[in-house]
C-alpha cells in the first residue's frame, strides 16, 4: 500500500537504531542477505563458465542478474502481500524492511576503529579497520586508517541506510529487498577482474544506477546535518560535493564522501592499496590528510545527526504527504 510507505521507512529506521539485528536470531537463521549472497554463489558456479568467451559471459551474467531480482522480488512480493492481510501487518513488514537497513551494525564497527586504537594503538586500529575496509591494513599508518574509517563510515551511510531507505519508500518491502540483491550482486561479483569482469558487468551497472539518488540524497543529510553543528562546516561540505564528487572514479562514492570531508575538514581518498594493487585516486575534500580518532568520534556525531534527519524526513511525509 504505497500510503504508508513513509511510515514504514520511518518505523523501520527506528526499529533496526533500536536493536539493529540481534545475533541470537542471526545464528539461528542468518541474515537476508546472506540468503541473497547464497543465492549469487549458486548462480556464479552455474552460469559463469571459464571457458565460455567475454560475450557470453556477459549474457549469462545478465540472466543470473534477471534470476536473483525474479527470485528476490517474488519473494518480497508475496511476503509483503501476506502482511497486508494481517492485522497490523504494516508493523510485520517494518520489522523485516528494518532487517536490510544497516544504521546500528555501520555505527559499531566503525566506532571500533577509534575504539582499537584507544585500547591497542596503531594495531589496534588496524585490526579493527580490516573489518569494514578491503585495503591492505598493512599499509596504512595511523591518519590513513582513520581516514579509511570514515571514507567507509560515508559511503556505507549512502549504500547500507539511505539508498535502500529511498526504495523502501518507493516500493515498499519489495523495493527494498530488491535494492539489496542488487547492492549484494555487485559486492560479490561486480569486480574489474579476469573472473567477473563480463559476468559482473549487469550488475555493477545496475547498482551504479540504483544508488544515484541515494548517493545525492546523502550528501544533502550530511550538508543539513553539518549545519545544525556549524554553518562554516556546512559550507564547506557543500562546497567540496560541488568541487569533487563528480571527480571519483565511482559515479556515486564521490557524494557522500566528498560531503564527509567537507563537514570534517579533512582530505578523504586518495592513493591507496588493495591487496597488492594500489589504486591511484582522488582528493576529495580541502582539509587536513592527518586525520585522528577523534575525527572519526567527529564523523560518527555527523552521521547520527544525519540519521535522524533521514528518520525525522520519513515522519514528516508520513504525517504530512
Amino acid at each position: 500500500m504505497p500510503a504508508f510507505h513513509p511510515f514504514l521507512l520511518a518505523v523501520a529506521l527506528v526499529v533496526e537504531a533500536a536493536v539493529g539485528f540481534p545475533d541470537a536470531l542471526y545464528a539461528r537463521i542468518r541474515h537476508p542477505v546472506v540468503w541473497i549472497g547464497a543465492l549469487i554463489t549458486h548462480l556464479d558456479h552455474a552460469l559463469n563458465q571459464e571457458r565460455d568467451n567475454f560475450d557470453r559471459r556477459k549474457a549469462f551474467g545478465v540472466l543470473a542478474l534477471l534470476v536473483l531480482l525474479l527470485t528476490v522480488g517474488g519473494v518480497a512480493v508475496a511476503v509483503a502481500w501476506l502482511c497486508h492481510l494481517l492485522p497490523f501487518g504494516w508493523l510485520l513488514e517494518a520489522v523485516l524492511a528494518s532487517t536490510l537497513l544497516a544504521q546500528r551494525s555501520l555505527h559499531e564497527h566503525v566506532a571500533a576503529v577509534a575504539e582499537g586504537f584507544r585500547k591497542g594503538g596503531l594495531a589496534g586500529g588496524r585490526d579493527a579497520v580490516s573489518r569494514v575496509v578491503g585495503r591492505n591494513p598493512a599499509s596504512l599508518d595511523e591518519p590513513a586508517v582513520c581516514r579509511a574509517a570514515i571514507e567507509s563510515l560515508a559511503e556505507n551511510f549512502s549504500d547500507g541506510i539511505v539508498a535502500p531507505a529511498f526504495w523502501l519508500l518507493v516500493g515498499g518491502l519489495p523495493g527494498i529487498a530488491l535494492y539489496k540483491a542488487i547492492n549484494t550482486a555487485d559486492s560479490m561479483i561486480g569486480h574489474r577482474t579476469p573472473r567477473h569482469e563480463a559476468f559482473g558487468w549487469a550488475a555493477a551497472r545496475l547498482d551504479d544506477l540504483v544508488n544515484l539518488p541515494g548517493s545525492r540524497l546523502t550528501a544533502l543529510l550530511l550538508v543539513a546535518a553539518a549545519r545544525s553543528q556549524d554553518a562554516d562546516a556546512a559550507s564547506r561540505a557543500w562546497q567540496a560535493v560541488r568541487r569533487d564528487a563528480h571527480r571519483h572514479r565511482s559515479p556515486n562514492a564521490g557524494w557522500p564522501e566528498a560531503a564527509m570531508a567537507g563537514a570534517l575538514d579533512l582530505r578523504l581518498g586518495g592513493p591507496r592499496v588493495y591487496g597488492n594493487t594500489r589504486i591511484e585516486d582522488v582528493w576529495l575534500g580541502g582539509g587536513r590528510t592527518a586525520a585522528t580518532p577523534a575525527d572519526i568520534d567527529a564523523g560518527l556525531r555527523l552521521y547520527r545527526l544525519a540519521c535522524v534527519l533521514l528518520g525525522g524526513g520519513a515522519l514528516v511525509l508520513a504525517v504530512f504527504g
